[in-house]
């Protein structure tokens, strides 16, 4: 058996269907209130999640507003053109090796968090979000799954403007806006998933799909980009990885994120984000 870890107002909590329980109330101190430090004691999540019951609830998931799994990562890693048909969406050759960029850890926010728009070229980005559990260097491909804590749902919300203000483009600073990295609603155990390789991912905004796919359809897989990384930069506990966007991304077809817009984002098994997007401002250009 696996677990089901939530962030509720900071307290890492273990969620059972609609109800959570306060996980350092529960582990009787064993476990703090930090989610960050939970993600070091997956067997024991496992552990204290097989002895949840009625008497163990907190509340109900209805009356709180969740904050992102994972919090604090160290490392936030992103993947470009991960898969084939969004590559040819956007005109780009197939990468050879993963197209490795950062997010900002500071964009990271919940799963109904409001994504703040700073120009008129905003998009979504639906995507599987990795997150180590295990930390490690030189992970060989076989292994990487074992190094892997859980999978959520993110966005890879993207600034075009800023992020084709210069050549090479900005990766990072136009996905790294505030608020540009909702995740949730809960990190959910690997074990706990039926094929980890094969989950159905669908965005839509306003109601309106705009990309369904499944992570089978990745060029590298989860292993592949955990092994990768792992050879250049030593993996730690709580470490992230956005693996990647299907096709059918808002610049491919002239349609934009407004004030008002609210994203969908949903992954079987996992669950679903619902995000409103706010115009607040223009973001400053050089020379204007």
């Amino acid at each position: 058996m696996g677990f089901r870890l939530a962030n509720i107002a900071g307290r890492a909590a273990l969620v059972a269907g609609d109800h959570y329980t306060d996980l350092a109330t529960h582990s009787s101190g064993l476990l703090g209130p930090d989610p960050m430090e939970a993600l070091a004691r997956p067997d024991l999540l496992a552990e204290l999640s097989a002895g949840l019951d009625d008497s163990s609830v907190t509340g109900l998931l209805a009356d709180v507003v969740l904050g992102p799994p994972v919090p604090r990562p160290q490392k936030s890693f992103a993947i470009g053109l991960n898969y084939r048909a969004h590559a040819v969406e956007g005109g780009m050759e197939v990468p050879k090796s993963p197209l490795v960029f950062t997010k900002f850890p500071s964009c990271i926010v919940g799963p109904t968090a409001d994504v703040e728009l700073r120009s008129d070229g905003c998009d979504y980005e639906g995507e599987l979000l990795v997150v180590i559990g295990k930390g490690g260097k030189d992970i060989s491909i076989a292994d990487a799954w074992d190094h892997v804590v859980g999978l959520t749902v993110s966005q890879d919300i993207s600034d075009r403007p800023a992020q084709f203000a210069a050549k090479p483009p900005h990766f990072d600073l136009g996905k790294s806006f505030d608020t540009f990295g909702p995740t949730g609603p809960v990190l959910v155990s690997v074990d706990e998933i039926a094929d980890r390789d094969n989950l159905h991912i669908v965005c839509a905004v306003n109601g309106e799909v705009r990309q369904d796919d499944t992570t089978a359809n990745l060029i590298f897989d989860v292993p592949t980009l955990v092994s990768y990384l792992s050879h250049i930069t030593t993996l730690v506990t709580g470490d992230v990885i956005f693996t990647g966007t299907p096709e059918g991304i808002g610049a491919a077809q002239g349609k934009y994120l407004a004030d008002g817009d609210v994203i969908t984002t949903t992954i079987d098994g996992i669950g679903t984000m619902t995000n409103r997007c706010v115009r607040v401002s223009d973001y400053a250009k050089v020379g204007a």
